[in-house]
């Protein structure tokens, strides 16, 4: 019963801390429609979920070192990275994985797939270097 009240708590406070993320900043809406920046955060929601819960899979499980270094990593990729960008990456990505040959050659061989690959990757290897402590 006790772990069934820490996971939800875990799951609320993973929640409250990627919406919080993306809350806009107040000093924007002072600002006139022409000066208006373009937004670093245009990851959705669902996506930052998604990512951060998978890198908290992949680094032992959900503990707040994981959780809150996992968001920053998510937040240091996105600013690196338009979603757009991140997106096509990951699925050139998970489409080249495993192809050889003729059949993951269009996947993987194209200027555009390698310059995503290569600039996810680096992004990926800044984030983590920056955001979990050794």
């Amino acid at each position: 019963m006790k772990n069934k009240y820490t996971v939800s708590i875990l799951c609320l406070c993973l929640a409250t801390i990627i919406i919080g993320c993306t809350a806009i900043p107040e000093n924007t809406m002072e600002q006139s429609p022409v000066e208006t920046k373009t937004l670093v955060n245009d990851y959705p929601t669902r996506d930052r979920v998604e990512y951060v819960l998978n890198c908290v899979a992949q680094h032992g499980g959900l503990n707040y070192i994981t959780q809150y270094a996992c968001g920053c990593k998510i937040d240091k990729i996105a600013e690196k990275l338009t979603f757009t960008e991140f997106e096509a990456a990951k699925t050139f990505t998970y489409l080249s994985k495993g192809q050889t040959g003729d059949a993951g050659a269009v996947f993987r061989d194209p200027a555009q797939s390698k310059d995503l690959r290569t600039r996810l990757k680096q992004a990926e290897s800044s984030a983590e270097k920056s955001c979990f402590v050794k």
